[in-house]
C-alpha cells in the first residue's frame, strides 16, 4: 500500500501529485519519497494484557486490523490509536517501545477519559442517535466536553508524528472532530476518513445539540467515506443544512475547499475465511459438530451483544416458527452466539436479561427429551471455531436493526467452499446493497423472517449454490484489499483535483506584474462580470446598482484609448442599458443572448428562441408558490429562479427539486440549466459567456487580456480565453481561472491601481 502515514483526521497539504499510470507506479514513488500514512482510529489493532506484571501483546482479528495491516506494517507507516487499557504513568514509555517495534503509537487515556468520551458520547450518544435509537441517546454536557478533549489529545498525537507529504487515515465516530483539528494546525495536509457505522437522516442528526460542530469537524476531511450511498445522501444532506458549504452532486465546497463524500463497501479478508476451512483444527471442529447435529438443519447467528443487532426480534420469529410450523419441531436447531459488550451499561444489561429469558421460554416450551431447539452462547470463540460453525450451518440469519456493514455475512458467504447454504440477510444493513442474492428480510417484520427461514429450509441445493456462488465471486473480488486501494486511490484522486481546481490569490507580487503587462500593453480588452464581482450581492436584484465609486473606475478605465471594456453579465440588456448606456464600453447581456459594441444598438444571438419559457415558467410558478422568498426573473432568452431570500436549507432542497424535475424537459429541449449563487439560470444551449468573449476577440490580437467573474457562468469565459490572460475569480480559489481575489472591494482596488499606474507612467 501507499507509504504515506494516515491519520485519521487532517488537511490538504500541497503534496507532489501521484503518477498518473498507475497505482503501483505511485507507490513505488512514494517509497522513494519517503512518505507515510499514518492511520488513526480509536483502538489500536491490538489487545495488550498484564500477565505477573508484564503486558503482553497479541493481534486483534478484527476486519479494520486485518484490512490495514498491509498498510501501517510497512516502510515509516504508523498507526495512531488507544492501547485498550489504562496504562500508569510510569509504564507508558515501556509500553511506548514495545508498540513502537510494530509501527504502533499509543494515545494514553484515563478510565474518566474513557468513561465520559468513549463510553459516554461515543456509546451514548452517537451510537444510539446513528442507529435510529434516540430514546437511548444521553445529552449530557460532560459528555461533549471529555469527547473534544480526547478528540485534541489524538490531534496531538498526530501532530507530533505527521511529517511533509504524510496522509492521514482517521477511521470512525470516535473521532469526529479530529480532521478539523488537525486541518486547522496543518491547512494543506491530506486527510481522509471512513465512517464504519451507518450515518442517520438530517432529521435524527439534528437532535444532536453539537450537530453543527460535528458535520464542522467531519468536513476538515479531503475525503468521507461510507459503507452506503444512503449513507452519503444522509451524509450531504446534513452538511448542506449545518454548515455554509455549497453542494454539488457529491462534493461539497467548504471554506474554499472541495470535499468528496463517496461510497466504500467494506470488505473482508476473502482467502482468510475460505482458507480458514481447510485447517485441521477447524475441521475436527466441525467434524464433531456435524456427528452431533447431523439430522438437523442448522441455524447460526453471531452478533455482539447490542440493541440495535435484532436479536429479540429474531428469536421472536423462531418462536413463530415453532407454533405456526410444528413440523420443523426436532428439525431445526438455532446456535446463537452473543459476544459480551458493555453489559453493565443499564440498557445492554436488560437487554441481555431478556435474551436470557426468551431463550428459556422456548427452549422450555419446544423441547424434547432429546432435543433442543435454541443452542445460546454469551461468549467469544476463536476464529478457528467460528470458521468451523460458518463452514457447517445450513442457514446463517443476519437480522440487525441497523448496521453499517456487517461482515458477519460476508464471512459465512466466504467459507461455504461447497457453495451451499442459505443467507438471510436484513435489509438494514449495508451488505443488503451487495448480497442481492441472500433472502433480504425487514427485520421488523418476524413474519417475513419466520417464513425466509421455512424458505431457506426447504431451498433446492441448486438454488443454493446458484445464488451462493454469485455472492462468493462478489465477495472474493470487493475484498478487503480492494477496499483499501479503492478508498487510497481515490483520496490521491481527490488531492489532484483540488490542486487542479485550486487559483493562486492575487497579493501584491502578482497585481504588479498584472500592472507591468498592462502598461507595456498596446491593446487591452478587460471582461468584467457585474453581480458579486463589481458589485456586492443584495436581496433585492433591483438595489445592486452601481455607486459613484464604481462609475468613477470604468470611466478612468473607458477613458484610455488602448482599452476595450466590455461589461459581461446575466443581467437583462435593458438594465444593463439603463445603468451603463452613457458609458464608452461594450456590453454582453444575458450571459451572451444580447450584445451592443460602442455606439451601435442592441442584437440579439440569432436563432435564438424563447419558445420554451412558457411550459418551464410554469414549472417554476409550482416551487415558486411552495417557497417563501423565491422569485422568477424573466429574460429575453432566459429564465432566473431565485432564491436568496429564502430560508436556508429549504432553498437548496427546492433548487435540487426543480433540477430533477427539469432535467429531461431542459435536455430534450436543447436548453442549458445553470445553478449560481442563490440561482438557477435556464436558458439556450447556444449562450455562453466564454463564446461571447470568443466573438468580441474574433480578428483581434490584444496584448493585454483581463477578465474577472464570481459565478461558474464566468468559469466559460476563463476556459476560453487563451492561457497568457489574466483571468480572476472572485470569491473562491477553486476555479479554472489563474488568480482569485476575495470580493469586489478587492476588485475595485486592483482596477483603481491600474488606472493610477496609467496615469502616473503613460504611455
Amino acid at each position: 500500500m501507499v507509504v504515506n502515514r494516515i491519520i485519521t483526521c487532517g488537511c490538504h497539504k500541497r503534496d507532489l501529485k501521484p503518477n498518473k499510470s498507475g497505482f503501483w507506479r505511485f507507490f513505488l514513488y512514494t517509497m522513494t519519497m519517503e512518505r507515510k500514512t499514518i492511520i488513526i482510529s480509536n483502538r489500536l489493532p491490538v489487545k495488550i494484557t498484564e500477565e505477573n506484571g508484564e503486558y503482553i501483546l497479541s493481534p486483534s482479528e478484527g476486519g479494520l486490523a486485518t484490512g490495514l495491516g498491509s498498510v501501517y506494517k510497512q516502510g515509516k507507516n504508523i498507526w495512531i490509536g488507544w492501547p485498550g487499557i489504562e496504562v500508569p504513568e510510569e509504564r507508558q514509555q515501556e509500553v511506548r517501545e514495545k508498540l513502537h517495534e510494530l509501527n504502533l503509537v499509543p494515545v494514553f487515556l484515563s478510565s474518566e477519559e474513557i468513561n465520559l468520551y468513549y463510553e459516554g458520547f461515543s456509546n451514548e450518544v452517537l451510537w444510539p442517535v446513528f442507529h435510529y435509537l434516540v430514546t437511548y441517546a444521553h445529552f449530557d454536557q460532560i459528555y461533549w466536553e471529555f469527547y473534544q478533549s480526547v478528540n485534541d489529545k489524538f490531534k496531538e498525537a498526530a501532530l507530533k508524528e505527521l511529517e511533509e507529504g504524510d496522509t492521514l487515515w482517521i477511521h470512525d465516530y470516535q473521532l469526529l472532530l479530529l480532521p478539523c483539528l488537525i486541518r486547522t494546525r496543518q491547512p494543506q495536509v491530506t486527510i481522509g476518513f471512513f465512517q464504519h457505522i451507518p450515518f442517520p437522516s438530517y432529521e435524527i442528526f439534528r437532535l444532536i445539540p453539537w450537530r453543527e460542530e460535528l458535520i464542522a469537524g467531519m468536513l476538515g476531511a479531503d475525503l468521507l467515506g461510507f459503507h452506503t450511498f444512503d449513507d452519503v445522501r444522509h451524509f450531504l444532506s446534513a452538511a448542506s443544512r449545518l454548515s455554509t458549504s455549497k453542494l454539488l452532486d457529491n462534493v461539497i465546497v467548504y471554506k474554499d475547499r472541495q470535499v468528496v463524500v463517496e461510497a466504500f463497501p467494506m470488505g473482508i479478508d476473502y482467502d482468510k475465511f475460505e482458507s480458514l476451512t481447510g485447517n485441521s483444527k477447524v475441521a475436527k471442529h466441525a467434524d464433531s459438530f456435524k456427528f452431533s447435529q447431523q439430522k438437523l438443519k442448522i441455524i447460526l447467528t453471531i452478533d455482539r451483544l447490542d440493541y440495535s443487532k435484532g436479536i429479540l426480534q429474531r428469536l421472536q420469529a423462531l418462536e413463530l416458527l415453532l407454533q405456526m410450523h410444528p413440523e420443523y419441531i426436532e428439525r431445526i436447531a438455532l446456535y446463537m452466539i452473543v459476544v459480551p459488550s458493555r453489559d453493565t451499561v443499564p440498557q445492554y444489561k436488560e437487554l441481555r436479561d431478556q435474551i436470557d429469558q426468551l431463550v428459556g421460554n422456548i427452549n422450555a416450551r419446544y423441547r424434547t427429551i432429546s432435543w433442543v431447539p435454541i443452542h445460546y452462547f454469551y461468549r467469544s470463540f476463536s476464529v478457528e471455531f467460528l470458521s468451523a460453525m460458518y463452514s457447517t450451518a445450513d442457514i446463517c440469519l443476519v437480522t440487525p436493526m441497523r448496521d453499517g456493514m456487517n461482515l458477519v455475512s460476508k464471512e459465512y458467504v466466504a467459507s461455504r467452499v461447497r457453495e451451499n447454504g442459505v443467507l438471510i440477510l436484513s435489509e438494514m444493513a449495508g451488505a443488503s446493497k451487495e448480497l442481492n442474492d441472500a433472502l433480504i428480510v425487514n427485520p421488523n417484520n418476524i413474519g417475513d423472517i419466520m417464513r425466509a427461514i421455512v424458505q431457506a429450509i426447504n431451498m433446492p441445493l441448486e438454488e443454493q449454490q446458484a445464488r451462493m456462488r454469485s455472492m462468493r465471486g462478489l465477495v472474493k473480488k470487493f475484498d478487503i484489499h480492494l477496499w483499501v486501494k479503492n478508498f487510497m486511490d481515490k483520496l490521491k484522486e481527490v488531492k489532484e483535483m483540488q490542486q487542479s481546481m485550486l487559483t493562486k490569490h492575487a497579493v501584491q507580487v502578482v497585481r504588479e506584474q498584472i500592472a507591468k503587462d498592462y502598461l507595456s500593453a498596446k491593446e487591452r480588452y478587460i471582461f468584467l462580470d457585474y453581480d458579486g464581482t463589481l458589485v456586492g450581492f443584495k436581496g433585492d436584484i433591483d438595489e445592486a446598482s452601481p455607486d459613484e465609486e464604481l462609475y468613477a473606475i470604468i470611466q478612468k478605465l473607458t477613458d484610455d484609448p488602448a482599452n476595450k471594456v466590455v461589461i459581461i453579465s446575466g443581467r437583462n440588456y435593458q438594465t444593463l442599458e439603463r445603468w451603463f448606456g452613457h458609458l464608452n464600453l461594450g456590453m454582453i447581456a444575458e450571459h451572451g443572448a444580447w450584445q451592443k459594441q460602442k455606439d451601435e444598438e442592441w442584437k440579439p444571438l440569432p436563432l435564438l428562441t424563447d419558445k420554451w419559457k412558457q411550459e418551464v415558467k410554469l414549472v417554476l410558478d409550482t416551487y415558486t408558490d411552495r417557497t417563501p422568498g423565491s422569485f422568477i426573473e424573466e429574460k429575453s432568452y432566459s429564465l432566473v429562479w431565485h432564491y436568496r431570500k429564502v430560508e436556508e436549507g429549504l432553498g437548496e432542497l427546492r433548487a435540487n427539486e426543480i433540477i430533477n424535475h427539469l432535467r429531461l424537459i431542459i435536455a430534450d429541449k436543447g436548453l442549458q440549466m445553470m445553478p449560481g449563487n442563490k440561482v438557477i439560470e435556464f436558458k439556450n444551449i447556444e449562450v455562453n459567456k466564454g463564446k461571447a468573449a470568443q466573438n468580441w476577440l474574433y480578428g483581434n490580437s490584444p496584448d493585454f487580456i483581463l477578465a474577472l467573474g464570481d459565478d461558474h457562468t464566468d468559469e466559460d469565459i476563463f476556459k476560453a480565453l487563451p492561457p497568457e490572460a489574466y483571468t480572476i475569480k472572485v470569491g473562491s480559489n477553486i476555479s479554472a481561472a489563474r488568480y482569485f481575489l476575495r470580493d469586489h472591494r478587492e476588485v475595485r482596488e486592483l482596477l483603481k491601481s491600474l488606472v493610477i499606474k496609467t496615469q502616473a507612467c503613460p504611455v
